[in-house]
C-alpha cells in the first residue's frame, strides 16, 4: 500500500526545550491529526545522531498535503507556532515522501533512520530490509522516497524557520527495543558509509 508521509527532524534552541515540549505535545500533534486525511502521527527522541527529534505523519494521499485545510494551517500559524518556528526550531529537515516498500506487521519502540541525499537503488534497500527481517528483534522496515518538492508551495511556517533541508530517500527500521536498534544502526553504518544515521526511541503516537 502506497502512503504519503510528511517526515521531519530537528534540533531545539538551547534553553527552550520546555516551550518546545509544551507546544509539540499539547498543541501541534492534536492540531495536525485533526486535519482531514491525516492517519497517524509518531514522535521520537534521539538516542544517537545529529538531530534530537524525528517525527512523521502518515496521510491518505499526497493530495492531503496540498489540501486547502492543510495549507491554511501552515499559512495561519498560531502564536505559539510562530514563536517555535522562528525562534526554537533548529537544523530542520522536512520532506514529503511516499512509502514505496514495507515489510513487517508490527511497529517498534526503537527506530533507525538512514538518510540519503541521493537515490540509491531500491533493490538494494529492499534486500537490506529482507535480510534484517530475519532478525526476530526487527519489527518492520520501510523505504521512503521524496516527492517532487516543486509540488508543494513554500509555506509561512517554513519561511519562519528560514527554509528546510530536504532528503531524497529514507530507510527506516523499527525494533522491539532500543539496544536492538543500536545494533542494527551499527550494521547499517557499515553497509551505507557516508550516510546520516539516527537511532531514536518512540515517545508517542496519535491517531484521529
Amino acid at each position: 500500500m502506497l502512503l504519503e508521509l510528511a517526515r521531519f527532524e530537528n534540533n531545539v534552541a538551547f534553553g527552550r526545550e520546555a516551550e518546545f515540549e509544551e507546544w509539540f505535545q499539547h498543541e501541534h500533534l492534536a492540531e495536525r491529526i485533526a486535519l482531514p486525511g491525516f492517519l497517524i502521527g509518531r514522535r521520537h527522541e534521539a538516542i544517537s545522531g545529529q538531530l534530537r527529534y524525528f517525527n512523521f505523519y502518515v496521510t491518505q494521499s499526497v493530495e492531503v498535503l496540498k489540501s486547502a485545510a492543510y495549507l491554511a494551517r501552515l499559512d495561519e500559524p498560531t502564536p505559539m507556532t510562530r514563536t517555535v518556528m522562528s525562534e526554537i526550531f533548529k537544523d530542520m529537515i522536512r520532506t514529503v515522501c511516499r512509502r514505496t516498500f514495507r515489510l513487517g506487521a508490527m511497529r517498534g519502540t526503537g527506530v533507525v533512520t538512514v538518510r540519503f541525499d541521493e537515490r540509491p537503488a531500491e533493490t538494494a534497500l529492499k534486500a537490506t530490509i529482507e535480510r534484517l527481517m530475519r532478525d526476530k528483534a526487527v519489527a518492520c522496515g520501510e523505504v521512503w522516497r521524496a516527492a517532487d518538492p516543486l509540488q508543494f508551495p513554500v509555506s509561512l511556517e517554513e519561511r519562519l524557520r528560514g527554509g528546510d533541508r530536504k532528503i531524497e530517500t529514507c530507510l527506516l527500521v523499527e525494533t522491539l527495543r532500543v539496544p536492538e536498534a543500536e545494533r542494527v544502526s551499527a550494521a547499517l553504518a557499515n553497509e551505507f558509509p557516508g550516510t546520516e544515521i539516527g537511532v531514536y526511541r518512540l515517545l508517542c503516537e496519535i491517531r484521529p
